[in-house]
């Protein structure tokens, strides 16, 4: 299963000067908000959890929010998640990768997630 999801900086530098910090809190947790330094990043977070919520087939809904996607940057600073339990008894997941670029304005993310979906545990 593979998502991908483009978004512009600019529109999360938009959302941060309306709302200041209080508008990355819709999208990121307070652990992702310290990882994300800059707007680019905070875009980059943004596309790849929506990238991962297209990888499962759901995107962002009822059974996927955006706290059901967790963010992180290993020792080399490349980005890799975790999905919240419920999304993972709904999948027999063997494998997830994540890769996230920033380039003139966008920041783009593609999400791999081997596994196959239990449609009787994503029901609601």
């Amino acid at each position: 299963m593979i998502g991908v999801d483009l978004v512009s900086v600019e529109r999360i530098t938009k959302l941060k000067k309306r709302f200041g910090d209080k508008a990355l809190v819709k999208f990121l947790s307070p652990e992702e908000i310290l990882l994300a330094k800059s707007d680019a990043t905070a875009a980059g977070f943004y596309a790849a959890k929506e990238a991962v919520s297209k990888a499962l087939g759901i995107g962002i809904s009822a059974q996927c929010g955006f706290m059901d996607i967790k963010l992180y940057k290993d020792a080399k600073n490349a980005p890799f998640f975790t999905l919240s339990a419920h999304l993972i008894e709904a999948y027999a997941i063997t494998d997830l990768s994540l890769s996230i670029t920033h380039d003139n304005g966008f920041a783009i993310a593609v999400a791999v997630i081997e596994g196959k979906k239990n449609s009787k545990k994503l029901s609601h």
